[in-house]
Order: C-alpha cells, then structure tokens, then sequence
C-alpha cells in the first residue's frame, strides 16, 4: 500500500448498539433491525449477488454455520469491531506502515488476511445504515488497476478502512529514486502500462463501480498508486472520499456546480476538502468541492509526472527572486515542451535517453493538458481519456517491436 509522513492520534471507541428490540420472527428487510457492531455475539450478512440479508442471535451452532457462509463469500463486505483492529495493530503500537497530516495506516493480518488498516477522521457524521449501504457497494468493486477495500470500523471521530496488502513500491517513488536519480525501471512501454492501468481504473470508479452512482476518487497523486513488480499499477484508496465524508452522495451528474450546491447545504466545514499541492484542480483551491472533473485534472498531473519524471510542483533555488527560490510546474514546463521546436525530445525523462516515440509522447502530454483545462465543463471525460491512452499504448507496443525493444520483463523490488 501507499502512504506519506505525520500522525493522527487515535479516539477512545465507544459502543454502537441497537436500539430496536428483536422479534421472534425473522422481520422483513423494511423492517430490518441494525447489528450491534461492538458484539461478537451478532452476526449481519449482506449476499451480494442475491441482496438477501441474515441476521441472526448468536448460540453456539447457528453463529458457526453463519460464519462458515459468511467466509464463502469472498464480496461481503466486513463491519469489523473496533476491538479486532486495536487488536491487530497492537493497540495502534505497531510501526506504522505510512502516515501523513490525514492519515496514519497499519500493515498487519486480520481474519488470516495481510492488510493494511487506514485511519482517518470523519468530517461529518455517519450513520451505520450509511455505512453498510456505500460498503456493500465499494466492496463489490472490483478491479485489476484497484486496491479492493474489505471492510472498515468506526470509534469515535474516526473511521478504518481495511485494504487488501498489495506487494510493491509507490509510482512516486519509482520515478525519483533518491539513492540513484540517474537511474530507472521504467522504460517508455511500461510508463504507458501505468498509464492505461490507471486511466481504466479511474473510468470504472467513475463509471461502473456501482449502479447509478458516480464515485469521487480525490486522491489521485503518484504516491497513491502502486507499481507491482510485473510493472503494472494500482490505485490506492478507492472508497475513501464516500466513507470519511469528503463527498457527500453520488448526484446524478457529478458537475462542479451539483456538486457544490449539495455541499453547501452541508455547511462550510463539509467543503474544506484537504488536498495535495500540485494535484488540486483550480476550483478545489477556491471552494474546495471535489468532482469527476478534478480527479481528471489529478489524472493529467500525475501523467506529465509519469512522462517527465520530475515532480508535480517543487521549488528550484533562484537568486534572482526576492525569496530566492521559484516554483516550478510540471504542467507550465508541458506546455512550453509543446510550444518549442524539439522541445518534447528535450523535456521527457531524460533517463530514457530518446527512446521513446516522439509522436505519441505528443499526444500523451495533450492529453494530460487537455486533463486539466481550466473550466471543469472543458475537461475530457475519463471514458474517452481510457481509449486514447490505450490506442497511444498499442502504437508504443508496435514501436517497441519495430526497434527490438524487449516488452516482456520484470524486476525484483528486493534488497540488494
């Protein structure tokens, strides 16, 4: 899994329970009384693939035969108690896997499987029928280009997500290697692997990972996919916008301007969506309101990154600015690239060392420009930036085979 640097400290949980008093008859869905999340006693199933619901006081036969069908099936998404992941992480006093200002995570085993624990604050209250329904719809995603959630917990302030462990290193960290800047895994064709896989895991976030719904991803940056040692990526924390509050239901069109007036019917706080520099759309910087758009302008940074190597913003020393320092742009240096005679062949990644198709790193860098215009509305749609990204990886494959370059290979992210 992926991650970045500081801590968030941990709230004292707290019980959820039950208020509706259980019948002896099983009741009908309407009428469906909520589990007590804190009790290992009860059990809540949810079948995906058939929408039927158990729910079930525990004695000692009824409990294991429920937990045995509840282990066959592989896309029923987990409510976990709060007790099983404090136990996990040693009462959150195991090394940390990653932390940053929003988060901190885990690497550690829960039900026998090797996960990684994501805790992160709410920003607005939510209710465990909310819970169970965005849950039961995340879960059911799947994706080769994304890292599956399998579950999460709440206490307090806070909610963990549960991610599946994924073996490999952070696109950010393949692209600058800090003990060795001159060198590079990444060849042009598996740059264009990466991009495909994250173009078509974007669309289906977008698009198909759940019926009528139109999911906002909101962390899209190059420390948030990961590269596997078969060259291919993954993109982290798809789930985590709809469950800690940053977005607030799906919309029926996920514009800028639906977006914000749903937001604001929230209050002001609900709208301060956090971001990284360099990746936030202009509108985010401004009302802070997250939409499909700006993940398509967090997908064209992280493309000039991937073509370019260098980072989405940073700062170069300059003794002839008064700060004695200038910021410098991936995106400004993109379309200077464009503009300039020879000026491609000169701006992506030097370590390449021309080997690469100058014509279709053309195309590459207007698409990744055409990802962040500066109006939402101008911005492509991820379905039609998925076609192009992959018609442009088929013409590197042909050219690849047209100068003998070998497409087949891999590499060990083991210690040397």
């Amino acid at each position: 899994m992926c991650g970045s640097k500081k801590s968030t400290d941990v709230i004292e949980s707290h019980s959820h329970r039950a208020s509706t008093p259980r019948t002896p008859k099983s009741p009908s869905p309407q009428q469906q009384p909520l589990p007590d999340l804190s009790s290992s006693s009860n059990i809540f199933l949810t079948d995906s693939r058939s929408n039927n619901k158990y729910w079930s006081k525990s004695s000692a036969s009824s409990c294991s035969s429920l937990a045995s069908l509840k282990d066959s099936l592989p896309e029923n998404p987990h409510i976990y108690n709060f007790s099983d992941i404090r136990s996990a992480t040693s009462n959150f006093l195991s090394d940390k896997f990653s932390f940053s200002s929003s988060s901190s995570s885990w690497r550690c085993i829960i039900r026998n499987k090797d996960v990684v624990v994501f805790q992160r604050k709410l920003r607005r209250p939510l209710e465990l029928s909310e819970l169970r329904e965005r849950l039961a719809v995340i879960c059911r995603s799947h994706h080769n280009s994304l890292v599956k959630l399998l579950g999460a917990s709440i206490s307090g302030n806070y909610i963990y997500l549960v991610y599946e462990y994924v073996h490999g290193v952070s696109l950010g960290d393949c692209l600058r290697n800090r003990r060795n800047p001159n060198f590079t895994v990444l060849s042009w064709l598996s740059r264009m692997q990466i991009a495909t896989d994250i173009a078509h895991g974007l669309d289906y976030i977008h698009h198909f990972s759940g019926l009528n719904s139109n999911f906002i991803h909101n962390h899209i940056k190059s420390s948030s996919i990961i590269v596997t040692e078969n060259l291919n990526s993954r993109i982290c924390h798809f789930g985590t916008s709809e469950l800690c509050g940053e977005v607030v239901g799906e919309g029926s069109s996920g514009s800028f301007s639906a977006r914000l007036k749903e937001l604001k019917r929230f209050g002001s706080q609900v709208t301060k969506v956090a971001g990284t520099r360099g990746y936030m759309a202009p509108e985010i910087q401004i009302t802070g309101v997250a939409t499909q758009k700006s993940d398509v302008y967090a997908f064209g940074v992280v493309t000039l990154e991937l073509l370019s190597g260098e980072e989405a913003l940073k700062h170069e020393f300059d003794d002839g600015t008064s700060s004695g320092y200038r910021k410098v742009s991936v995106v400004a240096t993109a379309r200077r690239a464009l503009e300039e005679d020879g000026g491609v062949r000169k701006w992506v990644d030097k370590r390449l060392k021309d080997s690469f198709p100058v014509e279709v790193a053309e195309k590459m860098i207007q698409i990744g420009l055409e990802c962040m215009e500066e109006d939402p509305n101008e911005r492509l749609d991820m379905g039609r930036v998925a076609v192009s990204v992959s018609k442009l990886f088929l013409e590197s494959q042909k050219w690849a085979e047209k100068m003998g370059t070998p497409i087949d290979f891999s590499f060990s992210m083991a210690p040397r």
